[in-house]
């Protein structure tokens, strides 16, 4: 490797020996996922205020547990229609303007939550509150990606799922304190900060270079670089890129049938289907009830802010370690003790709901649904939570990496939809024990997903991945033929 090509790739000045600034790019990267912040009290909304819900403490609506699951699910839905044309939208408008058009659904939609006289209007609402979410969940990683240089990609990629958990713990917390009104009033808020802070942010360098502004793309790197660094490299750098792309490209169906778009389809969809049958949603969504139904000495609102709050602490210690060990390791760490946690709050209802032994021994365990979850939820935060959406972006061919990964993230808002809704159904079919015995059974079958067909993707550049996927051999000063020995190459 030439000291010039070796400078470039660890982000290095060639000429002054500079390197790039790093904390532009954090700043970039937390400014826009504070938009994730507004999406996940959306998704925590309903946790610590079903009972006030169900009471008819909400605007005088009547509701009952069928209303309420439909309340829940409303929102996976409006997620799962916005994904596709979200992908369009950042084509045309830019990753910066997509990320701030979300503001709008999200007013909307909290609006019509906070004037609702009737299930109709909190269908509606929570309908676009989903949307909103939705659509950020697309456009914010795209350009977190594209602003991010590779060395820390990894725990950029990561800040929008610890956002995402800082707003699920918001919606637990002030669910506890507040009324449902005021809690709705206060998530109303979140999309408005957002857009103050990120309004101040750059486009991505790689958008502006797609449409022909190279001064705007300059001006982009210079503010996320710093202005010791020679951006002018990195700039032509990606010029280079995306001139290949424009020469080399191929319709989708064409480029859909190689072998690296086959094996990342494959992938990406079979990620996000464990991660979401794993259960995880009916446990964000239903955390109060579930623990209600427990039973136990820990009141259901306080356990479940402490659930938020390990849900946050792990995520962050994700971000800090995905790219010191990796994908793989994460992810099969995650599945398995995410299966583990899932058994054991099985047969804790198992033990209580079939009184199997005397009601003084499960007071006895009472502990354990709190610290299964706790478990579930750690463990899914360090690697199920944020690595999918991570490898989605990672390892598509860039050919078809705006449509494929839009299809994958609709696939993962029906699934997503399919657990909220019919949770309930499933539980009162089958019983908890049985429910969360499934929950394990997918998880433990998503580590030996991992193990057999997901690469590593720690460190590497877009083409060494693609590469790897298209089963080419690595070269004598790489080490991709040692970083998943079981992926078939």
């Amino acid at each position: 490797m030439k000291k010039s090509d070796f400078l470039l790739q660890n982000m290095v000045d060639p000429k002054t020996g500079a390197e790039a600034r790093k904390l532009p790019q954090y700043v970039a990267a937390l400014s826009v996922c504070l938009g994730a912040v507004a999406a996940g009290a959306v998704l925590g909304w309903t946790s610590n205020i079903s009972d006030a819900l169900l009471d008819g403490k909400f605007n005088d609506i009547a509701i009952d547990q069928d209303i309420l699951g439909w309340i829940s699910s409303f929102t996976t839905l409006g997620a799962m229609v916005i994904c596709f044309p979200m992908g369009i939208v950042c084509d045309l408008l830019g990753r910066k303007l997509a990320c701030l058009l979300t503001i709008i659904p999200f007013s909307g939609g909290w609006l019509l939550i906070i004037l609702s006289n009737g299930e109709i209007m909190l269908y509606a609402g929570r309908f676009l509150v989903g949307f909103a979410g939705g659509a950020f969940c697309v456009a914010a990683p795209i350009y977190t990606s594209e602003i991010a240089q590779k060395e820390i990609r990894g725990t950029l990629g990561g800040y929008f799922q610890l956002l995402l958990t800082v707003g699920i713990l918001f919606a637990y917390v002030f669910g506890s304190i507040c009324t449902p009104l005021v809690l709705s009033i206060l998530c109303a808020c979140i999309p408005l900060v957002f857009g103050v802070v990120f309004f101040f942010q750059p486009e991505t360098p790689v958008y502006s270079l797609k449409k022909g502004d190279r001064a705007s793309a300059l001006a982009s790197l210079r503010k996320l670089r710093g202005q010791r660094y020679d951006c002018e490299s990195e700039l032509k750098e990606l010029q280079e890129q995306i001139d290949k792309d424009v020469a080399v490209k191929v319709p989708f169906s064409e480029a859909v049938r190689t072998k690296a778009a086959r094996k990342a389809i494959l992938i990406c969809f079979g990620l996000m289907i464990f991660q979401q049958l794993s259960g995880v949603n009916a446990v964000i969504f239903y955390t109060g009830q579930i623990f209600k139904e427990a039973g136990g000495s820990i009141p259901p609102n306080y356990a479940t802010i402490g659930i938020g709050i390990v849900q946050v602490v792990a995520t962050f210690i994700s971000t800090v370690v995905v790219d010191k060990f990796g994908r793989r390791i994460l992810l099969m760490a995650s599945a398995f003790c995410m299966a583990l946690s899932g058994a054991a709050l099985g047969v804790f209802f198992t033990l209580k709901d079939r009184h199997v032994v005397s009601e003084d021994v499960v007071n006895t365990i009472g502990f354990l649904p709190v610290v299964s979850l706790v478990v579930f939820i750690t463990m899914f935060s360090l690697g199920f939570g944020p690595i999918p959406w991570m490898a989605s972006a990672e390892i598509m061919p860039p050919e078809i990496k705006s449509t494929a990964v839009s299809a994958a993230a609709t696939f993962n808002w029906l699934l997503a939809f399919l657990v909220t809704r019919f949770y309930n159904n499933l539980v009162d079919a089958t019983g908890g024990d049985v429910t969360f015995y499934l929950f394990a059974a997918i998880s433990l079958l998503g580590t030996f997903n991992v193990f057999f067909f997901v690469p590593e993707t720690k460190g590497k550049s877009i083409q060494e991945v693609q590469d790897m996927l298209n089963g080419h051999k690595p070269g004598p000063t790489t080490k991709e033929g040692i970083d998943n020995p079981n992926f078939k190459h």
